[in-house]
């Protein structure tokens, strides 16, 4: 007896101990959400999650409750037995007395409710949609039901069907279960008639049989979504086998459902089995039997005549889906009648990307990261206005990496409080190269130089990125870390506008929260001190927007002197009629730009896509939270792309649906797919890439993201895919088809001429077995004027090195294949023109100061034995020479 207080203490103090540090979590949350300016969204999923759950439990609670205490007064003679006497029918017979029984009822009630209703809340935003669902102005041709039906509404009728069916299949269950515990000594002969007889059983069966004949009937319009037929949708079996079974077995079960209320009266308990077998056969024969027949005997002779119709539907509702019902289709002709003088004219070869983001990474890593505790995670592609021209470049943040600190420096100081932030970015044009093979920079260093206002940037601090997955203490006594200068270093106090105040009571809960009693001793914090957690960008726009789908790239810009990430966000669903899935979607829209100041963590949606009935609705279930896209700065706006995962969907969609007409997309007489190309020495399939491109009949260059495509069969090329992402022609897909009657070499063909080429890969070869690794960089295929050019890098990479070069540009046009230092080298090759590269004018030795021809000689060396290792022995000796013709002026000064 003295251990049950014990027992019971201890039980108090882990609930205590539970509800603190659960209390912890959700009061921190709440702490987060206000430091970011969406509370108010917080507050909206927390009480709809509640409102769902609370309303789904009573429910269930109420419905279960209320039967079992009816069934319960069964149970009033069940110890009354003859055989039982005594003391012991005594105790049972209290135990089992009417107060007893409804507090086990009681408890067993709600046990089952919290169960029943712990996933509940996850259906809290199909409950939203349905109550501010919007309009498509679309309508299947089966149902003649709006899209929006089947978006918003259908998801909702699912969702409580199924909570529905389930409660009262339980219930059904737990009554069935009493009334047999109150007859069990008349033996199961005696137990189906004894149910049938129940009334309260035979009102649960009719409501269950009245429930599945409304499942039959949101069964008809799930035949939107069959994969049964030759495309995804309603087939012809569908419509004309399974769908008509459907209706006669919703009809059985209202039959049925009537049958068991009149059976009340006449007492047949023979008759509802029947009927319930009745149901069974009828749901074998109509849902299995007959469909495989119609399937095997109508539908396989003569599949094209019986589902052209649904075939239809199919590519109609799917290029709809994804947006490419609004795709521009115009016919590019392959001349090759193009001049040099054209083609270095362009805008496309003025802002030709040399570089591949790859191999630039690790160039960036080696060159600019100043410190070990720094790095590139990952290079994005922008445009910029420079000196008035427009120019492509490459850029990265430097974000502080703190897994790449010391053992001995991951002290929970440096950890917590010292190293905070990232520091600037490095950007480079992507047409431009060094002598050495190494990229000339718009930004670079610490801190951050550059050459144009446009790029300068003045707070280049990075508190918010992809790497800041810590949690961190700015303002604390301890400076913070700035960056490094020479062999001491800078530091700084965070002034922005993120994070949460510290003070006692946030403390503890924090310490709770992270497991970190140090928050709650450490003697570093005052009343200025604040609290960053959740800091990394995709974790930020997922937990205040779950019903956004981000894209896997986030981007860094530049405006207005600050840092910026850049995260496109997508409106899904799988619920859109007749429209191919793939992954889990068969409906998207980049609906979202999301802004992400990387100083103060300030998160900014904007509307990108407001005609979108999916992002209207969000809209109204959270009011204030999105703003109008034109209310992005202009700075800011001038940035926005086109993203790459939508592209990518889009075009993988597309390499069937572009075959409009039903036979020739039954037949897949043109299917297309993405083409394969070689990177490093693997081949893999072709990304897009983005590049400043003249679109044919268009006058001024803009950013496209592009991919070509070829035949499902062969390697030609047969068309390329371009989305747009400036001005007025933002979102804007356009097509080009090439003639069908030319043979428009593919990336593998391409890749095939460059091995084929005895000087080429015999070249590559050599490199490769002379301590180095060769990278070919991205295949480009450009269209210039009515011409195409294909251009690929070719990076140079020491065995001991991390720092790849870029060595050599391989150019092919038409029937010609050729490998130069530059791009113009290998132009004038291709059309027999004086090779003539371009140089920067030569200060003449005789005016060089010695500090400058130290400089100069350590280049010529560097020349020299670049050239020495890449097997050029004429490069290498004329370096050689020059290198003694200036150590012979150097030695007479």
């Amino acid at each position: 007896m003295r251990k049950f207080p014990t027992y019971f203490i201890l039980a108090g103090m882990v609930v205590i101990l539970a509800a603190i540090f659960m209390g912890a979590g959700f009061l921190t949350e709440i702490m987060w959400f206000k430091s970011v300016g969406y509370l108010k969204v917080f507050w909206i999923i927390f009480y709809s999650r509640w409102a769902v759950r609370l309303i789904s439990g009573v429910i269930f609670f109420t419905f279960l409750y209320i039967n079992l205490i009816i069934a319960g007064r069964s149970l009033s003679n069940v110890w009354s037995f003859k055989y039982r006497e005594g003391i012991v029918n005594d105790m049972l017979s209290k135990a089992f007395s009417g107060r007893w029984v409804k507090r086990f009822f009681l408890a067993v009630s709600i046990v089952l409710a919290l169960i029943f209703t712990a996933f509940t809340s996850s259906y809290w935003l199909a409950v939203q949609k349905f109550f501010h669902s919007e309009a498509f102005g679309i309508t299947d041709p089966l149902f003649k039901q709006d899209i929006g039906f089947y978006i918003f509404k259908l998801p909702f009728f699912q969702v409580a069907y199924e909570l529905m069916m389930s409660m009262v299949t339980i219930t059904l269950l737990l009554v069935a279960v009493l009334y047999i515990i109150a007859h069990v000594e008349q033996g199961p002969a005696r137990w189906l008639y004894i149910l049938a007889r129940e009334k309260q059983m035979a009102m649960l069966l009719t409501l269950f049989f009245a429930l599945k004949a409304y499942g039959y009937r949101l069964s008809m319009y799930n035949l939107l979504y069959s994969p049964r037929g030759v495309a995804f949708g309603a087939s012809y079996t569908d419509v004309h086998a399974v769908l008509p079974g459907l209706k006669i077995l919703m009809i059985i079960s209202v039959i049925l459902a009537v049958m068991l209320l009149i059976n009340l009266a006449i007492n047949r308990p023979r008759m509802l089995v029947w009927t319930l077998g009745i149901l069974v056969a009828a749901s074998i024969l109509l849902q299995g039997i007959y469909p495989a027949l119609v399937q095997q005997f109508q539908v396989t002779p003569n599949e094209f005549v019986k589902e052209e119709t649904y075939l239809k539907s199919n590519i109609e509702f799917t290029l709809k889906a994804y947006g490419l019902d609004r795709v521009e289709r115009k016919e590019f002709p392959v001349k090759e009648t193009v001049t040099p003088d054209v083609i270095m004219k362009s805008p496309t070869v003025k802002t030709l990307r040399l570089w591949d983001y790859r191999p630039l990474q690790q160039t960036y890593n080696q060159l600019q990261r100043i410190r070990y505790y720094y790095n590139f995670d990952q290079i994005d592609v922008d445009r910029y206005t420079v000196n008035g021209e427009i120019r492509q470049v490459m850029l990265a943040a430097r974000e502080l990496d703190q897994s790449r600190l010391t053992e001995r420096a991951r002290t929970w100081v440096n950890r917590r409080l010292q190293y905070t932030h990232g520091y600037g970015i490095v950007m480079s044009p992507v047409n431009t190269v060094t002598a050495e093979g190494l990229p000339n920079f718009f930004i670079k260093d610490i801190p951050p130089v550059s050459g144009d206002p446009v790029l300068k940037v003045d707070e280049p601090r990075i508190y918010f990125g992809e790497l800041t997955r810590e949690y961190v203490v700015v303002n604390s006594k301890t400076a913070e870390f700035d960056y490094p200068s020479g062999e001491t270093n800078v530091y700084t106090e965070y002034r922005g506008k993120g994070g949460i105040p510290l003070n006692l009571w946030s403390r503890l809960l924090f310490a709770i929260r992270f497991g970190d009693y140090k928050l709650l001793v450490s003697n570093n914090f005052d009343s200025n001190s604040r609290l960053l957690f959740d800091r990394d960008i995709k974790t930020m726009v997922t937990k205040i927007a779950p019903f956004i789908r981000f894209d896997r790239d986030p981007y860094m810009i530049v405006a207005k002197g600050r840092l910026y990430w850049i995260i496109d966000g997508y409106t899904v669903s799988d619920r859109y009629p007749y429209s191919e899935p793939i992954n889990d979607i068969n409906y998207i829209r980049n609906s979202v730009k999301t802004v992400i100041d990387a100083y103060n963590g300030t998160i900014d949606f904007y509307l990108a896509d407001s005609t979108d009935p999916i992002i209207k609705s969000y809209e109204a279930i959270f009011p204030g939270m999105f703003k109008s896209l034109d209310t992005m700065p202009e700075e800011i706006k001038a940035h926005i792309r086109y993203p790459e995962d939508l592209f990518l969907t889009q075009a993988r969609i597309y390499t069937l649906y572009h075959m409009e007409d039903a036979r020739v997309f039954y037949n897949k007489e043109d299917a297309w797919q993405i083409p394969d190309e070689i990177f490093g020495s693997e081949r893999t399939k072709m990304e897009p890439y983005y590049t400043i491109l003249q679109l044919p009949g268009e006058k001024t260059p803009e950013q496209v993201l592009m991919l070509p495509f070829t035949p499902s069969t062969i390697e030609n090329m047969r068309a390329w895919m371009a989305a747009r992402s400036d001005g007025e022609n933002y979102g804007k897909l356009v097509v080009y088809l090439f003639p069908k009657d030319k043979t428009i070499y593919g990336p593998m063909q391409i890749e095939a001429r460059i091995n084929q080429d005895s000087q080429i890969s015999q070249q590559l070869t050599l490199w490769d077995q002379r301590g180095s690794r060769v990278i070919r960089g991205n295949l480009l295929v450009l269209p210039i004027d009515s011409s195409i050019i294909y251009v690929r890098p070719i990076f140079i990479q020491g065995e001991q090195s991390q720092l790849p070069e870029l060595s050599r540009i391989v150019v092919a046009y038409g029937e010609h294949v050729v490998m130069e230092r530059t791009f113009e080298a290998a132009l004038a090759r291709i059309f027999g023109e004086p090779i003539v590269e371009k140089t920067v004018p030569a200060v003449p030795t005789e005016e060089m100061t010695t500090e400058e021809l130290i400089k100069r000689a350590s280049t010529l060396y560097d020349e020299a034995i670049k050239a020495q290792r890449e097997g050029d022995w004429a490069t290498y000796g004329q370096k050689i020479g020059e290198l003694g013709d200036l150590l012979k002026k150097l030695s007479g000064k």
